[in-house]
């Protein structure tokens, strides 16, 4: 697979997310953190980023709550290059009626190859990294030929009527 650079900005765009049980130690681990985040752009799904805006004295971009799509609108910001990272809180003893909502956004961050944290240690590497005060070139995953590819039984538009009908 072929890669593309990518520039995360000194300036980082960060999503914070954390299910019920684990926004307190969001919170918690934000208000510690709050001189590192006030340097970024902070977004965050809607119950998150209220509790969030509070508690730092901040502006935060809210999405929905993440049951009533925000996980999906936090996905589609990545898929169009507008979240640089996730800290993400979720709550693995706890199934939530939004899991498959849950596991896309996780599972976007791994295709576009956006860094997550999903627990307070890791969170806490992250911030910390030096890389946050500086330019990083992400490698995003080159998709032109899984975007181009042909799919059985389906024209292409390449296709002359002589063509088209011998399949």
């Amino acid at each position: 697979m072929h890669y593309i650079k990518t520039a995360m900005h000194p300036h980082k765009k960060i999503a914070l997310v954390a299910h019920d049980n684990k926004k307190a130690d969001l919170l918690a681990w934000a208000r510690y953190n709050r001189d590192l985040l006030a340097r970024h752009s902070l977004f965050a799904t809607g119950t998150t980023g209220g509790l969030l805006e509070r508690e730092l004295g901040t502006q935060v971009t809210k999405f929905q709550s993440g049951p009533l799509g925000g996980d999906q609108q936090i996905g589609a910001a990545i898929v169009d290059g507008l979240i640089d990272f996730i800290i993400f809180f979720w709550d693995p003893l706890e199934a939530l009626s939004h899991d498959p909502d849950v596991k896309a956004l996780l599972r976007m961050a791994v295709v576009w190859n956006i860094p997550m944290a999903c627990n307070r240690a890791s969170a806490d590497f992250m911030i910390s990294s030096p890389i946050m005060d500086g330019e990083y070139e992400r490698l995003v995953p080159d998709y032109a030929d899984y975007r181009s590819r042909k799919l059985p039984g389906v024209p292409t538009g390449d296709e002359t009527p002589e063509t088209a009908s011998a399949d």
